[in-house]
């Protein structure tokens, strides 16, 4: 047998081969220890030689395996988003070249369910097709991981939720049960909270009932990883359609709503830049709770808020109970009915849904903000002078002496805000 000269050519498969079975072995262990995403990330990470992170669908880290040189590199090249997001949509399956190297994304997957995103970093070189199938299968134990995770959470954020869901409809009074359950989940409500309401906005487009669950379940778990990250023992809990969080506020009340600097925080958090598929949300918040008997009124006031805010300024907002003004007082109304009632009775024919109706109101609140500065209103509406004196006219034969009785001022002044919420 001839000997051959030079590097045997099939070496680099044989390395590559290597190094799979490695990982295969490293994985298997982890899996049958019970480990977790970070132990996973940390193997990937060592045997193949790269930079991982796994995120929820939408770009969040949920454990990684990134040197402080590749997370500046993500960075420097527009992969991060300000709260620190993974802009996993930039990626994609087939990779970009960043840093002589490459950025990619894979799916973690189980029953044809997106479950997580498996980000791979390397610089100086592009991924071989063997580091890929490695990265694959590494994608398909943490599935595994993933799912197990999934199971025990959903078992204990129902027992969480019907527990918080009692507590704020008052249908829990014993404070033994109350402090050892709160104990028991790592609560902590010894402190004033302000109680947070977050839904998703409504969308036009045609949605099937999954699809909703799937965002549901995304939202409810930016919430529960953001609240983790911002303190210890924040109830963060998803009552089907919204996400409720008790969030600490300081003692010594800050300037403006008490709350606003954590609660801000935490919306921006979890809202991101839009990206990687996030859905828009309202939320609204309530005036501080300073024990647990105050959290059935706290949680009806972010209710509230939340619906008085999607009305006034449609969705996407951060309404605070204590920041409604009138619409404050407005929204103590127990009964809907006689609001509506008191709307129709001071707007009389400006009360109706019709396109003539709107375009007077509009007159209507522009004349009341200029104190019923004809001129001024005139200008603001880009009207002729004439025209608008023709419009204070017939506003006064359907509603009444305007220009010169404050009362009658008033009461349609609250009506037209009145009609924003409850129409």
């Amino acid at each position: 047998m001839l000997k051959r000269d030079g590097p045997d050519p099939e070496l680099p498969a044989r390395a590559a081969l290597a190094r799979v079975d490695a990982l295969h072995t490293g994985l298997t262990q982890i899996a049958l220890e019970g480990g977790d995403l970070d132990g996973i990330a940390a193997e990937v990470g060592r045997v193949l030689g790269v930079g991982v992170a796994f995120t929820s669908t939408d770009g969040r880290e949920r454990a990684s395996a990134l040197s402080g040189e590749l997370r500046e590199l993500l960075a420097e090249h527009e992969l991060v988003d300000p709260t620190g997001r993974l802009r996993v949509e930039r990626m994609g399956a087939d990779g970009i070249a960043i840093g002589g190297g490459e950025a990619r994304t894979l799916r973690v997957a189980a029953g044809g369910t997106n479950l997580a995103r498996l980000v791979c970093l390397r610089r100086g070189a592009r991924l071989a097709a063997d580091d890929v199938r490695a990265l694959e299968r590494a994608a398909a134990v943490a599935a595994l991981l993933i799912v197990r995770e999934e199971a025990v959470t959903a078992v204990e954020t129902k027992y969480q939720g019907d527990f918080l869901r009692d507590l704020l409809l008052r249908r829990t009074a014993d404070p033994a049960y109350v402090a050892e359950h709160a104990d028991t989940f790592g609560w902590d409500l010894r402190r004033p909270m302000v109680v947070v309401s977050a839904e998703l906005d409504p969308t036009d487009e045609p949605v099937s009932g999954e699809q909703r669950r799937a965002w549901q379940k995304r939202f409810s778990a930016a919430w529960r990883q953001v609240c983790a990250g911002v303190g210890d023992g924040i109830p963060t809990v998803d009552f089907s359609s919204e996400v409720v969080a008790l969030l600490p506020v300081a003692a010594d009340r800050e300037a403006g709503p008490a709350g606003r600097d954590i609660v801000r925080r935490v919306v921006t958090a979890v809202a991101g830049d839009k990206g990687g598929g996030r859905r828009q949300f309202s939320a609204g918040v309530s005036r501080p709770a300073a024990d647990v008997d105050a959290l059935p009124a706290a949680y009806g006031q972010a209710r509230r808020a939340v619906e008085v805010g999607r009305r006034i300024g449609g969705g996407g907002g951060t309404t605070f109970f204590d920041q409604l003004g009138l619409h404050r007082l407005i929204a103590l109304i127990p009964d809907p009915a006689e609001l509506r009632a008191f709307v129709r009775d001071a707007l009389g024919p400006l009360a109706e849904p019709t396109a003539e109706a709107a375009e007077l109101r509009e007159t209507l609140q522009i004349l009341l903000d200029t104190n019923f500065n004809v001129a001024e209103a005139a200008r603001l509406q880009f009207f002729h002078y004439n025209t608008m004196r023709y419009r204070v006219s017939k506003l006064e034969r359907l509603l009444g002496p305007l220009s010169t009785d404050p009362n009658l001022r008033l009461d349609v002044a609250v009506a037209l805000q009145a009609r924003k919420i409850e129409y």
